[in-house]
């Protein structure tokens, strides 16, 4: 069932009065993805871990499976944090723990 996520993350949703959501989000959820590296984003669909729903405030770990990867080959590495939104509006943060889709994965040696 979690063949084919591309990395682990814990996400950190705001709470409402921060400019988070004012509902729960259902896992399965596919808020935008965004990097600090780049402008670009990418649709990011939330498969939490142990819950079902999460509420503005909480914290979840989650896997995470990206609508476009390629745009992100050999540029994350774990401890990476980036935004999750809703159109303009940052309604959480993640950082990754675990890459599992290693084409992803930044070569923190400099050799890549």
């Amino acid at each position: 069932m979690t063949s084919g996520y591309d990395f682990i993350a814990i996400l950190k949703y705001k709470n409402t009065a921060d400019g988070g959501r004012n509902a729960p989000a259902l896992s399965g959820y596919r808020p935008q993805v965004k990097f600090h590296f780049t402008e670009m984003q990418t649709s990011g669909h939330q498969l939490f871990i142990d819950k079902d729903r999460v509420f503005p405030g909480e914290t979840v770990r989650a896997y995470i499976k990206m609508g476009s990867p390629h745009l992100f080959e050999h540029l994350l590495y774990e401890g990476m944090e980036y935004e999750f939104r809703e159109g303009r509006h940052i309604i959480g943060t993640g950082i990754i723990i675990t890459i599992l889709n290693l084409i992803l994965k930044k070569d923190v040696t400099g050799d890549n």
